[in-house]
């Protein structure tokens, strides 16, 4: 009995450093394959956040020119009085015009834009125009 007790007390001493390296192995063979389709679903997200927050500039430059009867020379007039006739803002809650998800300043133009009453896009992450993923441009005229 004796001589069983120690043989289950000797084979029962834990891992092996060759057991442990195979583990940091694995391990870090699907951190390398999940990462990276993590990581890109940050740049959608930020997509799709510049997407909605453009809609709602819109909606709000819309409301304004409904209100006014043309849209505003700048993104400012949403939140300031004009002195334009029928001005009944801030048209925005919190009264600010936001940042877009890369903290840049949204473009516009207006009065006309080039493809339409308005133009109103963000540069994308680099901030510049053109670009491809998460550097692409979010523009008014593209968003349906």
């Amino acid at each position: 009995m004796l001589a069983r007790v120690r043989r289950l007390l000797r084979d029962n001493r834990g891992f092996t450093l060759i057991e442990m390296i195979v583990v940091v192995i694995i391990l870090g063979l699907l951190a390398g394959l999940v990462a990276p389709k993590l990581f890109s679903r940050v740049g959608q997200s930020k997509q799709v956040a510049a997407r909605a927050q453009i809609e709602l500039l819109s909606a709000a430059l819309d409301q304004y020119s409904l209100d006014v009867g043309s849209y505003p020379s700048s993104l400012d007039g949403l939140i300031r009085s004009t002195g334009a006739a029928g001005w009944s803002g801030p048209y925005l809650k919190k009264n600010a015009i936001p940042l877009d998800p890369w903290n840049h300043a949204y473009n516009y133009k207006c009065c006309p834009g080039e493809h339409g009453d308005f133009d109103l896009w963000s540069d994308g992450a680099d901030g510049r125009p053109g670009g491809e993923g998460e550097n692409a441009d979010v523009a008014s005229w593209t968003i349906k």
